[in-house]
């Protein structure tokens, strides 16, 4: 090859090297948009989907395609797809359940507040009809599934502020028996605590944000199908609505993949724990964790002897000015609008997740103005439990007394 001039090479020397012989034991982070081949008729055969292989990463990329394999080895689905975001992973699980004017979607009135506004506001645009029920009362779910025939259901495996567990199998045959798919948000629970495809679900989405990564470092979301058919739509909702995963958040989460069975593990001990502490004081109203539930539930859908590793509290003086006095109190545990990380976190759901909601409607649900939801972290719980308490004792302004004392 003839010599080239200075300014040529500062583009291409170094580029475009041959792969290593040997396999690297971490998947790369493969950052880049484009992939070359020899040949244009190659490059035409991967476009057109005869050779299975890379052309541009909105399409597909390894580090992605890694990240997607891991999830649906550990939720047992046929095919997972990666997003931008745990949104865009439900968006894309929408789209793929040929939703279209006039369809009805029957949701659980227990969503995630942006949960709602995706339906009501972005699919109602299109004529998409959203109602809601309460998903813990199986007879309202299929009287209103037998009445409305609705194309979609959706919940949530533990829901978002409440911590209502969801009876997956259940709900999944009332989806089945008016034709329904069944979609469940299982970012709470994670495929360590449940796997809602083996429990009936047809499509499980996670917010990868949270306890996937686990490290608040990485925003992305994943949708896991039980069939194979549909495959096609979720890719395409990949590949078309743009809410394509970055590289370098696909490796992060993946990252965080390794080490989820050990965190969930410490974190749900450290709630468990501090759940029924936070039991026994007088000046919190109602403690919301899943093992309280009397319904037998939990046990029947949350792997054994787990009962996740989020606490929500209502504090006994249930006013706003209340719950931000003990957030703002706290010196270790960190004020942030998220969950699933190694650190522990508290938000106050009214004005975060659900504060598009009107006053009376989340009053309704049960989303008051005291309630404070706290992911528990990977912390020594002693000192957990040392801080909350200090907290709770400055924002209730007197002597803290233990209940049934």
């Amino acid at each position: 090859m003839a010599k080239r001039s200075i300014e040529t090479d500062f583009v291409h020397a170094g580029e475009r090297a041959p792969l290593p012989q040997g396999l690297p034991n971490s998947t790369p982070i493969f950052a880049n948009s484009t992939y070359s081949y020899a040949s244009m008729e190659e490059a035409d055969r991967v476009f057109s989907g005869d050779l299975k292989d890379y052309i541009y990463t909105r399409y597909g990329n390894p580090t992605v395609d890694a990240l997607q394999e891991a999830v649906r080895v550990l939720e047992n689905g046929a095919v997972a797809r990666a997003y931008a975001s745990g949104m865009a992973a439900l968006h894309a699980a929408l789209l793929a359940s040929d939703l279209n004017s006039g369809s009805v979607v029957l949701a659980s009135r227990d969503l995630y507040g942006a949960s709602f506004d995706l339906l009501f506001n972005i699919f109602g645009a299109f004529g998409v009809r959203t109602q809601l029920a309460d998903f813990s009362d199986l007879e309202e779910v299929k009287a209103k599934a037998d009445e409305l025939k609705p194309r979609v259901l959706l919940g949530e495996t533990i829901s978002n502020p409440l911590l209502k567990v969801l009876d997956v199998a259940a709900v999944a045959e009332i989806a089945h028996s008016v034709g329904a798919k069944f979609i469940v948000d299982s970012t709470f629970a994670t495929p360590f605590l449940c796997r809602p495809l083996d429990l009936g679900a047809d499509i499980v989405v996670h917010s990868a944000t949270k306890y996937l990564g686990g490290s608040a470092d990485a925003i992305g979301g994943v949708a896991v199908a039980r069939d194979i058919a549909d495959e096609a739509a979720l890719t395409s909702a990949m590949k078309l609505a743009g809410g394509v995963l970055s590289v370098w958040e696909a490796h992060s989460i993946s990252r965080g993949l390794r080490t989820l069975a050990l965190r969930l593990e410490k974190q749900c001990s450290n709630a468990e724990k501090l759940a029924a502490l936070l039991a026994k004081r007088s000046d919190i109203k109602r403690v919301h964790y899943p093992k309280f539930a009397t319904d037998g539930v939990t046990q029947k859908v949350l792997r054994e002897p787990f009962g996740g590793a989020l606490v929500a509290i209502v504090l006994e003086d249930d006013t706003r000015e209340a719950a931000w006095k003990f957030m703002n109190s706290l010196e270790l545990v960190v004020r942030a609008t998220t969950l699933g990380d190694v650190f522990t976190t508290v938000s106050h759901s009214a004005s975060s997740s659900h504060r598009e909601l009107t006053e009376k409607r989340r009053n309704s649900l049960g989303i008051t103005e005291g309630l404070v939801r706290i992911s528990v972290g990977i912390e020594a719980v002693e000192d957990l439990i040392a801080d909350i308490d200090q907290a709770l004792d400055k924002a209730q302004g007197k002597n803290r007394k233990a209940k049934n004392a």
